[in-house]
């Protein structure tokens, strides 16, 4: 994620990442194969969507189709709770393209990032 953020032109020190970290650390989960930690997703309300704060995966993971499966879980939840699925996404964040294949839309977008939305039909 590093290096998505200095291409924004973000630095962020020791000690901001390891606040990031900490931020919303309970909406946290270890995205799991078999018994490897390949990412992690920090899942949790926001506005009233379900709102995917973090979500990365290991580089030697990508690429891999485990980001799909675990996009169709998050919408599969965010439909059983009639919610639709929200994220932020760095402009430059090649991570963006999986997400519109995955139907979200952007709705918004500032100098830094788009704020998608994905509705259940």
């Amino acid at each position: 994620m590093e290096s998505h953020l200095k291409k924004a032109g973000i630095e962020m020190s020791d000690e901001q990442h390891v606040a990031r970290i900490h931020e919303h650390f309970n909406d946290s989960f270890l995205i799991k194969l078999g018994h490897s930690t390949v990412g992690l997703i920090k899942l949790g309300v926001e506005n009233g969507s379900l709102h995917i704060r973090q979500f990365q995966i290991l580089p030697e993971y990508q690429n891999k189709g485990i980001g799909d499966k675990v996009l169709l879980v998050c919408k599969r939840k965010a439909s059983e709770q009639g919610r639709s699925l929200t994220l932020n996404v760095l402009l430059d964040n090649p991570a963006k393209q999986l997400y519109l294949r995955h139907g979200f839309v952007i709705e918004q977008s500032d100098s830094l990032q788009n704020f998608m939305r994905f509705t259940s039909p």
